[in-house]
């Protein structure tokens, strides 16, 4: 609990920060903000800032509470994992081929040295925590050997997939300047936030293409071909990360 007590503070602070950008509350990190991280003035830094101080705090709140009451948090975990893990690529990338990391970024990249251990439910009593639905082999072993079309609900969810795979692609060639016309349309009219001087914008649609994107094909191969024993865990970690 004492780590996720550390991290909790941090993520006050973040809050504070955005607060007082949006004018809220003035005083508090006024001289922080305007000599060590300035780039946290932009917009992604400002909703980065309240990502953090409220989802991340809701997190580690929630994660603290199941400690203490000797519950597993290894979904919540995980989905922490993705976001934190989201949050921090895109805004080191964004700075080092923006404005430069500076001395105050410490601040943000303070979670990175987290032992994968923080993340391993502890062991409870029996009888502890959530009681889960259990199926026999056979009716898991039914359920699976079903072609796709007799599972609506994953087919509706592999045409989701598909339809957001190619969203993906088209973003990441908006951001690395295609010259098609509905490129150009796109990013003038629909999400013209995409062409902010700062990097972060291009970084996380590039983040998107080249990793995100795949992970919506491995899940198109785990639900036509059912029984990928990671797909929910790693789900749980791209959801994370694509929420932030």
């Amino acid at each position: 609990p004492a780590v996720f007590v550390v991290f909790s503070f941090t993520s006050i602070v973040d809050l504070i920060i955005s607060l007082e950008e949006d004018g809220y509350i003035s005083g508090f990190m006024e001289v922080y903000v305007r000599e060590g991280e300035p780039y946290l003035r932009t917009a992604h830094g400002i909703m980065i800032c309240y990502w953090d101080g409220i989802i991340h705090y809701g997190l580690y709140l929630a994660m603290i509470a199941a400690i203490s009451q000797r519950k597993s948090y290894r979904n919540l975990g995980l989905f922490w994992l993705g976001s934190l893990m989201m949050s921090i690529v895109v805004f080191l990338l964004g700075n080092l081929i923006g404005t430069g990391v500076r001395r105050g970024a410490q601040l943000h990249v303070q979670p990175l040295p987290i032992p994968p251990g923080c993340l391993h439910p502890p062991i409870c009593p029996a009888g502890c925590g959530a009681e889960n639905t259990v199926f026999s082999s056979s009716q898991v072993a039914e359920e699976q050997c079903k072609r796709l079309y007799q599972r609506p609900q994953d087919m509706g969810l592999v045409l989701l997939l598909l339809l957001t795979a190619a969203f993906t692609f088209f973003r990441g060639m908006v951001v690395l300047d295609c010259p098609a016309d509905s490129c150009f349309e796109y990013i003038y009219q629909h999400e013209p936030y995409l062409r902010d001087p700062v990097a972060y914008p291009k970084v996380q649609m590039l983040i998107y293409m080249f990793y995100v994107l795949p992970f919506f094909c491995l899940c198109i191969y785990g639900l036509v071909l059912p029984g990928c024993s990671w797909l929910p865990d790693w789900s749980l970690v791209f959801a994370g990360a694509v929420a932030q």
